[in-house]
């Protein structure tokens, strides 16, 4: 397994449009997450990523949402992903989309995340499926210098125990977009051959969607050790008293 700490660069996406079918693939994505983004409430939710921040996530109840990037004009601070800077646990719900796969440390992204996120605040991560046709299309000569393969496709099972380790609680894990994305083919072409895919080969999505809430550690205060007092008194003390009453009454 190759280390997650890498140096070299690879070529990231600004926008969408920069993926083949790139509108297609932000359409599922974002229907992906709607039904989860319904169910988070709280006041901050932060979208972490040049390709996060362009999402639609208006479904959301939470009104006052933040974008992070380092280069994108959509965002509303303009920082680095992996060194956030806010304050630690006044974030409601994280975002990151197709960002792990395109920084040199992700890692260290998840672990600035959870410093941000309130204690039972959800994380909601989208990435490439390396086991899948889109994976499998990296093979083809050349495809290396080309999104999205030129990114790091790492296994969804890796990231969900990045995630335990990390202290979340996974709620859901789910795999869409049954495609190469490779660019030149119709995806209308393939309905039926996706529908197929879809009931009987889930496993093998492109796009992998993991849910998470970070866990809520409760504080188990420390009980005193009571040691029990003994209900004699020691045969020392006894014989102590018993040579006292002797000296002050001899003649008994």
């Amino acid at each position: 397994m190759k280390p997650a700490l890498s140096f070299q660069q690879h070529p990231a996406p600004y926008t969408w449009q920069q993926f083949p079918h790139g509108d297609y693939l932000q359409n599922d994505v974002e229907r992906k997450m709607q039904p989860w983004l319904e169910r988070m409430f709280g006041y901050h939710l932060l979208k972490i990523g040049d390709l996060s921040v362009q999402l639609d996530t208006s479904a959301s109840p939470i009104k006052h949402q933040v974008g992070v990037a380092a280069r994108s004009q959509q965002a509303g601070v303009l920082a680095e992903v992996d060194e956030l800077p806010f304050y630690e646990g006044s974030v409601d719900a994280c975002i990151l989309s197709l960002c792990l796969e395109y920084n040199s440390d992700p890692h260290h992204i998840l672990r600035e995340a959870h410093r941000t996120l309130i204690a039972g605040g959800y994380i909601v991560i989208t990435g490439f499926n390396p086991f899948s046709f889109c994976g499998a299309a990296s093979l083809i000569p050349f495809s290396r210098q080309k999104l999205p393969w030129s990114g790091r496709f790492f296994t969804p099972s890796r990231v969900k125990d990045w995630l335990d380790l990390l202290g979340f609680e996974l709620v859901a894990d789910e795999r869409f977009l049954h495609a190469s994305l490779a660019r030149g083919s119709r995806l209308s072409r393939f309905a039926r051959w996706r529908s197929f895919c879809r009931q009987y080969l889930k496993p093998m999505g492109s796009v992998y969607m993991l849910v998470a809430r970070k866990r809520v550690t409760p504080l188990t205060p420390i009980k005193p050790k009571w040691h029990a007092r003994p209900s004699f008194k020691p045969a020392i003390k006894g014989v102590e008293v018993s040579r006292r009453h002797r000296r002050a009454h001899p003649e008994d």
